[in-house]
């Protein structure tokens, strides 16, 4: 009985998301590193909806917190142009001396775009805030 419950469920849940991309709601820490100190963010829009952001911090524990530094940045800017969501296309991390730096490119859309990592730029932007990483 609950063999049969489980795959009717899984079934269901992949019935639900067909054609539909899940949408990653907020950056994977929980909260920013104590040490961290925020050194900028610069934007480049490359096409209507392709941006390029390079972003560098200092304090970070991993090329996690210089990404979602970057990924807060793109949502950011996504709500700024007025679109929805956005797509993360690539980010390169690097560190040199103390200061992390991450070169990440998205694209923006005001629709849930095609691919798996993909956000909501609105969710994104509030849990941004209630983590303490800044923004454009």
């Amino acid at each position: 009985m609950i063999r049969f419950a489980l795959i009717t469920t899984a079934g269901l849940l992949a019935a639900c998301t067909a054609g539909q991309e899940v949408t990653r709601a907020a950056p994977l820490r929980t909260a920013p590193p104590a040490t961290a100190s925020y050194e900028g963010i610069e934007t480049r829009l490359l096409d209507n909806d392709l941006v390029a952001f390079h972003v560098k911090m200092r304090g970070a524990t991993s090329p996690d917190d210089v990404t979602d530094y970057a990924e807060c940045a793109a949502a950011q800017y996504t709500l700024i142009r007025g679109f929805g969501f956005a797509r993360h296309l690539r980010t390169k991390t690097a560190e040199v001396s103390g200061l992390w730096q991450a070169d990440a490119i998205y694209t923006i859309s005001a629709a849930i775009p095609a691919g798996f990592r993909t956000i909501d730029a609105e969710v994104t932007v509030e849990n941004c805030k209630i983590n303490g990483i800044p923004t454009v």
